[in-house]
This record gives C-alpha cells, sequence and structure tokens, in this order.
C-alpha cells in the first residue's frame, strides 16, 4: 500500500470528556492510516470509543490531544467553520436514521449539499440534473419527486447515499447505515456500497454487528478507547444472496 495514499491518518489520538476525577477518555491514543479505495469497517462494543473516533473523523469533533490527517491536510484544530467547509467538500455522510429533511422531495435532499458548496458551485439550473442524476444511479430516478414518508426504509437510505455522493467526497461514512433495515433492504445498500466501492469510493463503515463488517475489505476493532485489532478480511461478504450472509460469518472469521 502506497504510504502517500491514505486518506485518513491519525497520530496518537485521546479524547478525554470532562476534568478531574470525572474525566473520562473516551479515545486512549488511536493510530491509524485508511487508503484510498478501501472498504473498512470499525467495530466495537457500546462504550468502546468508536462513536468518538467517527466524530473525529467525521471533523465533527477535535481530539483532546494528537493529529488527524484528511486526505494530506492536518484538520486536527480547524475551527468550527474550516471544519463545516472541509465536510462539505470532502465528506459524505450516510446515517442510520437517514436524517431527510421531511417536507423535501427527494430529488431536493439530494440537492441540499449543492446549495452549501462554496467552490465550483452549480448554477440553480443545472443542480437538478445533477441531482437527478445521482437518483438515477441508486435506481430511484421514478421517486425524485416523492417526499421521505412515501418511501421505503431502503428507499430513504439510497437516497441518502446520493445526496453523500453528490459533491463526490473523498471519503464516505457510513454510521450503521442498515440499522433501521430489514433483511433484503439492508442487503440491497450494502449491495450498493460494495458497487461504489469498486469504482473507487473510500468508505468508512461503523458498526456493531460482525455479519455486517464481514462485507468489507478491513475490519477495525475499537474497545475501551484502543485499536484492539485491525485485520484484512480475505474473503469479503458479497451482499446478493441468501439473507444468511448478512449474519452468517464463518467461524474463523468471526470477531471476539
Amino acid at each position: 500500500m502506497d504510504e502517500n495514499n491514505a486518506v485518513i491518518e491519525t497520530m496518537h489520538l485521546t479524547k478525554v470528556y470532562g476534568m478531574g476525577e470525572g474525566a473520562v477518555k473516551a479515545l486512549a491514543g488511536v493510530s491509524l492510516k485508511i487508503y484510498r479505495g478501501e472498504f473498512t469497517a470499525i467495530m466495537g462494543p457500546s462504550g468502546s470509543g468508536k462513536s468518538t473516533l467517527l466524530n473525529i473523523l467525521a471533523c465533527l469533533d477535535h481530539p483532546t490531544e494528537g493529529k488527524y490527517v484528511l486526505n494530506g491536510e492536518d484538520v486536527s484544530s480547524y475551527d468550527r467553520e474550516a471544519l463545516a467547509l472541509i465536510r462539505n467538500r470532502e465528506l459524505g455522510f450516510v446515517f442510520q436514521s437517514y436524517n431527510l429533511l421531511p417536507r423535501m422531495t427527494a430529488l431536493e435532499n439530494v440537492m441540499l449539499p449543492m446549495m452549501y458548496q462554496r467552490q465550483d458551485r452549480l448554477s440553480a439550473k443545472d443542480r437538478p440534473e445533477k441531482a437527478m442524476a445521482a437518483l438515477e444511479n441508486v435506481g430511484l430516478a421514478s421517486r425524485s419527486h416523492h417526499l421521505p414518508n412515501q418511501l421505503s426504509g431502503g428507499q430513504q437510505q439510497r437516497v441518502a447515499i446520493a445526496r453523500a455522493l453528490i459533491n463526490d467526497p473523498i471519503l464516505v461514512l457510513a454510521d450503521e447505515p442498515t440499522g433501521n433495515l430489514d433483511t433484503k433492504s439492508s442487503e440491497e445498500i450494502l449491495d450498493l456500497l460494495h458497487r461504489l466501492n469498486e469504482r473507487g469510493r473510500t468508505i468508512v463503515l461503523v458498526t456493531h454487528e460482525p455479519g455486517i463488517a464481514h462485507h468489507t475489505g478491513r475490519i477495525i476493532l475499537v474497545r475501551d478507547g484502543l485499536l484492539e485489532s485491525d485485520q484484512k478480511n480475505g474473503h469479503p461478504v458479497r451482499a446478493t444472496g441468501a439473507a444468511k450472509d448478512r449474519f452468517d460469518v464463518p467461524e474463523e472469521g468471526r470477531i471476539q
């Protein structure tokens, strides 16, 4: 792996909440690299520090100590406004709860990040065309004028993925993207993420389910604020096929 091709590089990340005897160390010195084109899962039980790590990777929070380099840029000490610009320019987000605006159509939800883009901003005339193409890429062009409550959970997540990709981010962060979905819809979303990765997208997926993590090519396990293991997944599970593939991980591949 080319050392200069890291999208994410963290060095001794520490995050402490509170002060004095009540201080809690959520991260205790996490160092890792994630490279362009990787499909990586970050796993960990509740309270492990994975959500804190995700918030820092997503430029939503600062480390107490340590360094975070995103696409070659040290963003560790950026202020709130600078981080907002980085999020809009470099990152795409997919959430468990979809986070679609309920009074906007699918097309309008996908267009939203373009409205906040400061560089290479498209005109109001061109934005709908680009958003429609993004919906077509996730198989939802025919639902472009539907409101979120007129879409199934899987369809809403597809809209969210189209929105995440609309500004061509360097990195897609997916936080429990199948957590609210049934098995069939989960498989469809995982298959879509696979196809995006095969086209070169760098994806970091946060999950607590081993069966979901094994759809990725690399699994990072966080426990007690530390990186407990970092392993290549030699045989990622493809999302298409029997529903049991989502949950039935070979015994030798399970994370203990």
